[in-house]
């Protein structure tokens, strides 16, 4: 499978069979993350693979949409640090895009739990804090999402997009599509 064919395949996946993920192939999700660029190559993101069932089952507390994480095999909590880089959550997206691309590569599924909340400060925070303390994760951190990783028990069918030419433009905005 090349880029292009995980980019059509990517589907949110909320439902896995009972089955472990070989450890090796959980090394190469995570590590797509951890090759992914970042801003100037500074040291903003960082990476916790999660399989302990007790912490996947109080992660899915964070938010009442990652109930999906009760099924899911492991997950992937991924954080940046501001003091680190000005662009620690770009960062962190474009890692979280890396990890989800290598697990459609691999066969698994997966699904994005958004733990920061760019519009609700006191929200974010107590997501924040709920992953920081069931996970040691120090204050100069911040956390952005939570990847649940499992092999898909279905794949659901493709979403309807927007028109191309709504969203891709040429040379200006409403340039032709």
């Amino acid at each position: 499978m090349n880029v292009f064919q995980a980019i059509e395949a990517r589907r949110e996946i909320t439902k896995y069979l009972d089955e472990p993920i070989p450890a090796d192939t959980l090394k190469k999700v995570a590590d797509a993350g951890f090759f992914a660029p970042s801003g100037n190559n500074l040291p903003s993101k960082n990476l916790i693979v999660v399989q302990n069932r007790e912490s996947l089952d109080r992660l899915a507390e964070t938010t009442p949409y990652m109930k999906w994480l009760k099924e899911a095999p492991a997950a992937i909590v991924v954080s940046g640090k501001p003091k680190a880089s000005k662009y620690w959550l770009q960062d962190a997206s474009i890692a979280s895009a890396f990890i989800w691309l290598e697990a459609v590569e691999v066969g698994l599924g997966a699904a994005f739990g958004a733990v920061y909340h760019s519009e609700d400060e006191q929200e974010s925070i107590d997501r924040e804090n709920h992953v920081r303390n069931l996970l040691d994760i120090p204050g100069e951190y911040r956390i952005v999402a939570v990847l649940g990783l499992g092999y898909p028990e279905e794949t659901p069918n493709p979403k309807k997009h927007l028109p191309r030419e709504d969203v891709v433009h040429n040379e200006k905005f409403n340039g032709e599509g």
